[in-house]
C-alpha cells in the first residue's frame, strides 16, 4: 500500500528541498517552520492493462457494452485527448493507443468500416504526424493516417455543427463528423481533476463560438478551483453543454488515470522525498544538475522534452461521461490529494519545464503565468493554499523567448497588449475579438502548427482568479523585464523574495511550499 500525502514542517534536520525552475533544478533551504506539502506515494499500477481495457469496454457505466453499440454500416468516430496530456508524455505504448486498438478490433469484428480518428485539440496547435503516431501507436497510424486520422479544426466552418444552446444561452457547436456519427468513442487520459467528464467533447471538439462561453474572465474568476468541479463555474458550463450534447450525440467515453511515476528511472530522485534519497540518488542529482547547468540551452531543452514518463495506469472506466467521471475523479484524488490545515501567508512553488501548451516547444512568459497562477495556484480543493491578499513566490527564469511557429499571437499579445494593461477584463473587452478573428492567425492555426489567435488570452484569463486573490507575485530567478511586463516582481533568491514580500505579508509570515511535480493537490481544511 502506498503512503498518503503529508505535510512536513521544516526544522533543523530537514535537508535542502528540490525546486524546479524551468529547465533547471536546484536544492533550496527553506525557513524553519515552512510547511512542505508532498503528494501521496505513487499508486500501484494495474498489472494487466489490456484486460482492464477490455473489461471496461464490456462492462461500462450507464450504457450498453461497446460490442452491442457496433453494427455494419454505422458511422464511428474515435476521438482522443491531444498532446497536452499527460505531462511529460507517456512512454510507449501510450494507454490511448491500447484503448483505440481495442475499440478498432471490436469495430472490425462487427463489420464497421466507416471509422475516423480525431485529435480533440480545440484551439491548440495541430499535432504533427510524429506526435499523432506516438499517441495512437504505429499500427493505427499506419492504417489510418492521413486520410482517416487527423486533428480537429475549430475554424473549418463547413465541418462544424451547431447543436443548439444550453438553458443559459450558451452555444454548443462541435466537429460535424463527430456530431453526425452513430457513435462517438472518446479516449481520455485524466491527469488532473479539471479534465475529463463533459469537458472532453464539449471543449476538445468545440469552436470559438462555443468556447467563449466558459473561457472568459467572469467564468474563470468564479471557478474556485478549476480542480474542484462542484465549485467551478467553468465546469458548470461544461455540464450544461453536456446535457445538450447528450440529446444529439451518443457518447461512449473511456477515461483513464495514471499514477505519479512522473520521471524515468535516470531521474528517479525527482519522484522521491529528499530525506529518502539514497547515495545513488544524491549522486544522480549532482550529475544531472551539473550536466544540465553546463549544457547549451537548446540541447538542455531538447533533452528535457525528450523525457517520457513510465506512468502506471491506475484506472480504466468506460460508459457515459456523467457516469464514468466520478470514478475517474476518485482515482485522481487518491493519487494527488494531501490534507492541509489552513492557509498560509506565502505560497511557494517551482515551475517545471513543461505545461500543456509547450510540449516540444518553448515555455514563454505568458505560459509561465498560466502554469503558475492558472494551474499550480488552482491545485487546491476547499480554499486556496495561500490566504487572500497573500504572496506567491514562484521559481522560473521567465526568459523572453517565444516559439515563432507555435505561438505567433503570443508574441503580439506580450508586446502590444501586456505593454498597455495586465487587467484581464480590460484585455478581454478591448483586444480579444481582434485576435480571435485575425485572418493571419487563423491561417496559421489551420495550416501551420500555431495555437489559435485567441489562445494567449485564454492563458491570461486562466490566471484571473489567482491575480484577483493574491496581493503580490514574486518570481525567483526571473528575467526582470519579463516579470515586470506581466505585472510581477523578480528576486534573485528566496531570501530576497521573502524580504520583498514583507511589504505585503509582514516579516514573519507563514509559508507553504507545494512540492510538485509529481502533481500534488492541497485539500485545504
Amino acid at each position: 500500500m502506498s503512503r498518503p500525502g503529508f505535510v512536513l514542517e521544516v526544522d533543523e534536520r530537514t535537508p535542502p528541498l528540490l525546486v524546479h525552475a524551468g529547465e533547471g533544478i536546484r536544492l533550496e533551504q527553506f525557513p524553519l517552520g515552512t510547511r512542505v506539502v508532498y503528494p501521496p506515494d505513487s499508486l500501484p499500477a494495474i498489472r494487466d492493462v489490456d484486460a482492464a481495457i477490455n473489461d471496461a469496454l464490456l462492462h461500462p457505466h450507464g450504457i450498453e457494452p461497446l460490442p452491442e453499440l457496433l453494427r455494419a454500416g454505422m458511422k464511428l468516430t474515435v476521438v482522443f485527448d491531444d498532446l497536452s496530456v499527460p505531462l511529460p508524455p507517456m512512454r510507449s505504448p501510450d494507454v490511448r493507443a491500447r484503448i483505440i486498438e481495442a475499440v478498432l478490433e471490436l469495430a472490425a469484428a462487427h463489420g464497421v468500416d466507416d471509422v475516423e480518428l480525431v485529435a480533440s485539440n480545440a484551439l491548440h496547435r495541430r499535432m504533427t504526424p510524429a506526435e499523432l503516431k506516438h499517441v495512437v501507436g504505429d499500427r493505427v497510424f499506419a492504417s489510418f493516417f492521413p486520410d482517416h486520422l487527423g486533428n480537429h479544426d475549430a475554424e473549418d466552418r463547413a465541418n462544424l455543427l451547431d447543436l443548439g444552446q444550453t438553458r443559459q444561452g450558451e452555444d454548443v457547436e462541435i466537429n460535424r463528423r463527430a456530431a453526425e456519427s452513430d457513435l462517438l468513442v472518446y479516449v481520455n487520459v485524466n491527469l488532473v481533476a479539471m479534465n475529463g467528464g463533459n469537458k472532453s467533447v464539449g471543449v476538445g471538439l468545440a469552436s470559438y463560438k462555443s468556447l467563449k462561453h466558459h473561457h472568459n474572465v467572469t467564468t474563470m474568476k468564479h471557478s474556485t478551483s478549476f480542480n474542484d468541479p462542484p465549485n467551478s463555474a467553468m465546469h458548470h458550463s461544461y455540464d450544461r453543454m453536456g446535457e445538450v450534447l447528450a440529446q444529439h450525440v451518443k457518447i461512449f467515453t473511456v477515461e483513464t488515470t495514471l499514477n505519479n511515476d512522473t520521471f524515468p528511472s535516470q531521474l528517479g530522485f525527482l519522484n522521491k522525498r529528499e530525506w529518502e534519497w539514497s547515495l545513488r540518488d544524491q549522486a544522480s542529482y549532482l550529475a544531472v544538475k551539473r550536466a544540465n547547468d553546463l549544457a547549451p540551452s537548446k540541447i538542455r531543452r531538447r533533452i528535457w522534452h525528450s523525457t517520457e514518463a513510465a506512468y502506471g495506469v491506475t484506472g480504466v472506466h468506460a460508459g457515459t461521461p456523467q457516469e464514468v467521471h466520478p470514478h475517474t475523479l476518485a482515482n485522481v484524488h487518491r493519487q494527488q490529494l494531501t490534507e492541509v490545515d489552513g492557509q498560509s501567508d506565502v505560497l511557494v512553488f517551482g515551475l517545471p519545464y513543461i505545461c500543456p501548451y509547450n510540449v516540444n516547444s518553448i515555455m514563454n512568459p505568458i505560459l509561465v503565468m498560466c502554469l503558475g497562477l492558472g494551474y499550480y495556484f488552482n491545485m487546491y480543493r476547499g480554499r486556496p493554499l495561500v490566504r487572500e491578499g497573500g504572496a506567491l513566490i514562484l521559481y522560473h527564469p521567465m526568459q523572453q523567448e517565444f516559439h515563432p511557429v507555435h505561438h505567433p499571437s503570443y508574441i503580439d499579445f506580450f508586446e502590444e497588449v501586456l505593454a498597455e494593461t495586465t487587467d484581464p477584463a480590460t484585455i478581454e473587452a478591448k483586444y480579444e475579438q481582434q485576435f480571435a478573428n485575425d485572418e493571419w492567425y487563423r491561417h496559421l492555426y489551420r495550416n501551420s502548427y500555431a495555437y489559435h489567435g485567441v489562445h494567449p488570452f485564454y492563458m491570461w484569463y486562466w490566471g484571473a482568479h489567482g491575480l484577483e486573490h493574491l496581493g503580490d507575485v514574486i518570481c525567483v530567478g526571473a528575467d526582470r523585464r519579463s516579470a515586470s511586463r506581466l505585472g510581477f516582481r523578480s528576486a534573485s533568491t528566496l531570501a530576497d523574495a521573502l524580504e520583498m514580500a514583507s511589504d505585503t505579508v509582514g516579516r514573519s509570515p507563514s509559508i507553504s511550499y507545494l512540492h510538485s511535480p509529481p502533481l500534488t493537490m492541497a485539500d485545504v481544511r
